[in-house]
């Protein structure tokens, strides 16, 4: 399952508290128990708890491109990472890992934010690029893995797989939104983007959130939506074949994994 967390701060380099940072992760402990790690630099601080799936020994995180200059936390699998392998090794990059993590990083060096326009998989990811300045925060397309966040008074950014994590920081408002009470009650729920905390928010499924330093605007970016234009097919066995071969396809990508499986 894994878990992210993380501290930005979008005005300042100031120090991060890696004591908050350490609680942020450590409140997520049940969603990564084989691992755990911690990076911080003036004005970021980043947060991962690993649960062990492929490349068992060298997929530690937090995890870096080639000079440390980019880095990422992730939650969930990238199911193409093979294929995006080939292409970006024969674009010149270099791999340490067979994990899929890593992927990430170099998908960004290469696509910048359209990177995830290429990632077949769920996912929860934040990648703090030091040269542009720029952390990405970004969530898979139907939203199977969460990512919480809140811009704070201070001009520190918060986020995280759990709402719970956030909370860890003293300074985060708790008032509760009337709105969210009320579509909980009816739905069960509270829908994207908001959450139970008026001021804190969850990245909708199929959006990135880029944040750069100097700039306080929060404005997430849509870059997926399900598509129900006509696809041509009228003949119903044509379609059924379609079916059965996509659906045999996407088990097939989803049995990559160096522990055993189990099936849901």
């Amino acid at each position: 399952m894994c878990g992210i967390a993380g501290i930005f701060d979008t005005r300042e380099q100031h120090s991060i508290n890696e004591e908050v940072l350490a609680r942020m992760n450590d409140v997520q402990t049940h969603r990564g128990p084989d691992d755990g790690g911690v990076h911080v630099e003036p004005g970021v601080g980043l947060a991962h708890r690993r649960l062990s799936i492929i490349d068992l020994s060298n997929g530690h995180q937090p995890l870096f491109n080639e000079d440390g200059s980019v880095v990422v936390v992730f939650n969930g699998e990238i199911y193409n990472f093979p294929k995006l392998t080939g292409e970006l090794l024969t674009a010149g990059h270099r791999f340490r890992t067979h994990c899929d993590t890593e992927v990430i990083v170099h998908a960004w060096e290469e696509w910048g934010e359209s990177c995830v326009e290429r990632f077949r998989g769920m996912f929860a990811f934040a990648i703090w690029d030091r040269n542009r300045h720029t952390l990405f925060l970004a969530r898979d397309r139907l939203g199977i893995k969460p990512l919480h966040y809140a811009l704070l008074n201070d001009g520190r950014l918060l986020f995280g797989s759990e709402l719970k994590s956030l909370l860890e920081d003293k300074s985060l408002p708790r008032a509760i939104d009337p709105r969210s009470v009320e579509e909980y009650f009816a739905l069960g729920y509270v829908p994207e983007p908001r959450t139970i905390f008026r001021d804190v928010f969850k990245l909708p499924p199929g959006h990135t959130l880029t944040v750069r330093r100097g700039d306080g605007d929060l404005q997430p970016r849509q870059y997926w939506d399900v598509d129900f234009a006509s696809n041509g097919i009228i003949d119903e066995r044509e379609a059924s074949e379609q079916l059965i071969e996509r659906l045999q396809e996407a088990v097939r990508i989803r049995l990559i994994a160096d522990v055993p499986l189990g099936a849901f």
